[in-house]
């Protein structure tokens, strides 16, 4: 079956959030922002997405009001009057378009080194929950317990900010082993506070931040967390090594506030728990209730990352077996929405192309490509 005769080409709704289909454009670090600052050609990239039918773009990170929140030169940030001046301008024309925006809320924690480059002070160390990058190796700073709730306030007055620009909800950056995945993962979080422990105890970091935006927010402004198993320093690793595991993790999170769950994983048609053929955002739909993002390498026809040897390997068919897998699984309602990632950066107007059944038109995604993104 086509993706045409699929619903992800159907308006949805979410509460408040209205969205002319199911693609959401994942979000993707550009370091394009001299300074911090969204300029021209930031407000153009994301207004061309808009105006080639994107449903939901997701901005690349962005870093909020903390000291250490930053990992990388010239990423944007989502604090101080020119970089929101330049995020207004980008609202504004991806509105202009019809379509919606959210920006992605991010603190680097340990991945952060000092003296690479990242501002607003590069010789400002890494800010995480015991100061580890993994389980035995040491970054930065542990986090004391007024460096966590000034973290949760920066989270809080960016995702105000965000509102008062005029942005369509947020999207909190909880995944690929950054500062709030630091906090889930046991291997960089051995805290003996409130903020460490077991499971739900290593969720509380996130779980005060939903609460402090929707206290500031209100009831009415969307909150997306995205999350993953996987890590950046770790490929296999695991927050929940079964479902029982994975609803004891999630049931703060929803009470908190979250509304979408943005399930990051490297393909998203692999099979997260054995027995079943559901993937991490299938899992979430179910056992939370609440919608869910689906992401990874949806699209790609020549190449990818491959996790155990992290380097670039050939494959052949991922486009057309992709396509494919993701009709009958938007058929089967195993989860809501759907983002698309490198395809998208690769060619602007993949919405309308697939949209008409014209996959040969597709851009090819390249092996020169996909290595300056990784």
């Amino acid at each position: 079956m086509p993706l045409s005769e699929t619903t992800l080409f159907d308006a949805v709704e979410f509460g408040p959030l209205q969205l002319r289909n199911r693609v959401v454009m994942a979000p993707m670090t550009r370091t394009f922002s001299p300074g911090g600052i969204p300029n021209e050609l930031v407000i153009a990239y994301y207004e061309r997405r808009a105006k080639n039918d994107v449903g939901l773009i997701i901005t690349e990170g962005t870093c909020i009001g903390h000291k250490a929140a930053n990992g990388y030169p010239n990423v944007p940030y989502i604090y101080g009057k020119k970089p929101l001046a330049g995020w207004k301008k980008v609202v504004e024309a991806v509105h202009a378009a019809g379509g919606k925006i959210m920006p992605q809320l991010w603190h680097v924690g340990a991945i952060r080194e000092a003296g690479k480059g990242a501002g607003p002070d590069e010789n400002t160390p890494a800010y995480s929950p015991s100061g580890l990058v993994t389980r035995n190796k040491p970054n930065g700073v542990a986090m004391s317990l007024e460096d966590v709730k000034e973290t949760i306030e920066a989270f809080a007055q960016a995702a105000a900010d965000a509102q008062s620009i005029g942005f369509d909800g947020v999207e909190i950056h909880g995944a690929h082993g950054y500062l709030i995945d630091q906090f889930f993962w046991e291997d960089t979080n051995q805290r003996d506070d409130e903020y460490g422990g077991d499971m739900v105890g290593r969720t509380r970091f996130a779980v005060d931040i939903v609460k402090a935006i929707r206290s500031r927010c209100g009831e009415n402004f969307p909150i997306v967390l995205r999350f993953s198993q996987w890590k950046q320093q770790n490929y296999m690793a695991k927050l929940a090594n079964t479902p029982e595991e994975l609803k004891q993790f999630l049931r703060p999170l929803v009470e908190a506030g979250v509304d979408i769950f943005h399930c990051s994983t490297r393909r998203f048609w692999d099979a997260e728990f054995e027995g079943s053929s559901l993937n991490l955002a299938g899992w979430v739909k179910k056992l939370s209730g609440k919608p869910t993002i689906t992401v990874g390498s949806l699209g790609l026809s020549s190449s990818f990352i491959d996790e155990a040897k992290r380097d670039m390997v050939e494959t052949s068919d991922v486009n057309e077996d992709s396509f494919e897998n993701l009709a009958k699984r938007l058929m089967n309602n195993e989860f809501d929405l759907v983002a698309v990632g490198r395809a998208l950066l690769q060619d602007p107007e993949w919405v309308p192309k697939v949209r008409d059944n014209r996959l040969n038109e597709l851009s090819d995604y390249n092996k020169d490509v996909l290595g300056k993104l990784f």
